[in-house]
């Protein structure tokens, strides 16, 4: 007797993927593809990088699975062109995930002005131009079927639920980014579009943690956030000691909370801990 095949969690959906050319982006682009979505990869820098994925994801399912676009999610005229080719392409919106991110850490002390108005500028403000016009296409599908429920999900951090030693700018950035969560959630249910923010830990395999250049890693080693720390090593080590769990999350960490929150019908607003414990509430 033959087995029905499969259907995907999101099977048939379209997802906007904004920062999805790399890290837990990246993560979730492919998740996504394998369990059904039509994926629109969104990054501003690593366009080579993302094409490449899209060819080895309509390679491995179909032609047509994903598509890939550069836009820089601080432009807004950029934003507009990636909203309106999705829909053009695919038809439509069920899905936005919003995934882009940078770290700037240093003490306030000695922090330059235009390092904190970088990080505003992706983490924040990005986040705002994204929702406000994926949030038009989205309630007007809700709009010609009131049946049609979609979401909006903000690739948050540990660091959005509490302060951040030496790291005021992205944490400040992230607690405004569940400020901004929240608010678009009260004003969009009318629209049939759920809110949520997912809030990792420490995702170490990431170029968040592990670029060479402006990773973690080596910015806390240099601004000796970790005491007696003599390399990136040490710095890891340091990390992985705080966390109860003994490890950092994992893109299958983040994926059950996005599920999660797409598949559950009664939440919105909601700032959900992917931490091992680090953050509890």
């Amino acid at each position: 007797m033959f087995e029905k095949p499969r259907k995907g969690r999101v099977e048939g959906k379209v997802a906007i993927v904004v920062g999805g050319s790399r890290g837990i982006g990246e993560g979730i682009v492919r998740d996504f593809a394998n369990e059904g979505a039509h994926v629109m990869i969104v990054c501003s820098r690593t366009i080579d990088k993302a094409q490449k994925i899209v060819e080895e994801i309509n390679r491995q399912y179909c032609a047509g699975r994903a598509i890939a676009i550069r836009a820089d999610a601080s432009d807004e005229e950029a934003v507009k062109r990636m909203v309106e080719k999705t829909v053009e392409v695919f038809g439509g919106i069920d899905i936005l995930v919003y995934s882009a991110g940078v770290v700037r850490s240093g003490s306030i002390m000695t922090m330059s002005l235009e390092d904190f108005e970088l990080v505003t500028k992706v983490n924040y403000t990005g986040y705002f131009l994204c929702v406000k016009h994926t949030a038009r296409v989205m309630a007007e599908q809700h709009r010609r079927d009131p049946s049609r429920v979609m979401d909006i999900i903000q690739i948050n951090s540990k660091s959005g639920l509490q302060g951040s030693y030496k790291n005021s700018a992205y944490a400040g950035s992230k607690f405004g980014g569940i400020g901004l969560t929240q608010s678009f959630a009260l004003e969009l249910l009318e629209d049939g579009i759920k809110v949520n923010a997912i809030c990792p830990g420490n995702y170490f395999e990431g170029p968040l943690w592990s670029d060479p250049e402006h990773g973690l890693f080596v910015q806390y080693l240099g601004e000796g956030k970790v005491p007696k720390a003599e390399n990136i090593e040490d710095v890891r080590r340091y990390y992985e000691s705080k966390i109860p769990m003994g490890r950092g999350c994992t893109i299958e960490d983040i994926m059950h909370a996005i599920y999660y929150v797409i598949e559950q019908p009664y939440e919105t607003g909601q700032a959900v801990p992917v931490t091992g414990g680090q953050a509890m509430k």
